[in-house]
């Protein structure tokens, strides 16, 4: 835990025993906008950028596809992100071999925002966005969520970090200084809060515009 302390650009805050940076989430949840104000704070981003940027993530999804084959047991290459942050969802953060360090930056979202969301991108797509309700949805989903903080809080080798959407989009210096004391790492506060685009806050609850 040393290491947290190194300043930006030091090559010891990237070394093979620095842990690794997790943003996990359900899909929509914030994580590319997470991932990119972490790489304008000065943390390297895993991503093969195999995946581009489109309507839906104007800004880039931040993927590393052999992160989706770690259920399979494609799991070699996590030893290369230490000192990185990589975007893992959280179904597959169990799949993260044992031997490893992380702390992770999970997001949180109002659930009728991840729907909203999601339905805007399956139509984008040509999907049919309606294959299952919304309630039944956020059963699956809540319960899941559940059922992903049980198990981290069991993980002796996981550092959490709970953090909301809405907050970020409220105040985005507020995060990152938030972000930054998490990871104990110097990292650059006002490049973060700038990367926070309340633009792309498209799909707010209605009951929460101020947000």
């Amino acid at each position: 835990m040393k290491l947290f302390g190194k300043r930006r650009g030091d090559p010891a805050a990237t070394d093979h025993k620095a842990p690794i940076i997790v943003v996990s989430g359900l899909p929509r949840s914030g994580t590319s906008m997470m991932m990119k104000m972490l790489e304008a704070g000065g943390i390297p981003p895993m991503t093969d950028e195999l995946r581009t940027a489109d309507d839906d993530n104007p800004k880039g999804y931040y993927e590393f596809e052999r992160v989706k084959q770690m259920d399979k047991g494609d799991v070699a290459w996590v030893q290369d992100a230490s000192g990185k942050v990589i975007k893992v969802i959280s179904a597959l953060l169990k799949h993260l071999p044992k031997e490893q360090q992380y702390q992770v930056i999970f997001l949180r979202r109002h659930m009728s925002e991840i729907l909203a969301s999601q339905r805007k991108m399956l139509i984008r797509r040509g999907e049919d966005p309606d294959k299952m309700d919304d309630a039944q949805m956020t059963m699956l989903f809540e319960r899941h969520i559940q059922q992903v903080e049980q198990w981290l809080a069991q993980q002796p080798n996981f550092e959490v970090l709970y953090i909301h959407y809405s907050d970020v989009m409220a105040d985005p210096l507020a995060a990152a200084n938030t972000i930054s004391r998490f990871l104990g790492r110097d990292m650059d506060i006002q490049a973060m809060a700038q990367t926070a685009d309340p633009n792309l806050y498209r799909n707010r609850r209605a009951d929460k515009v101020a947000a």
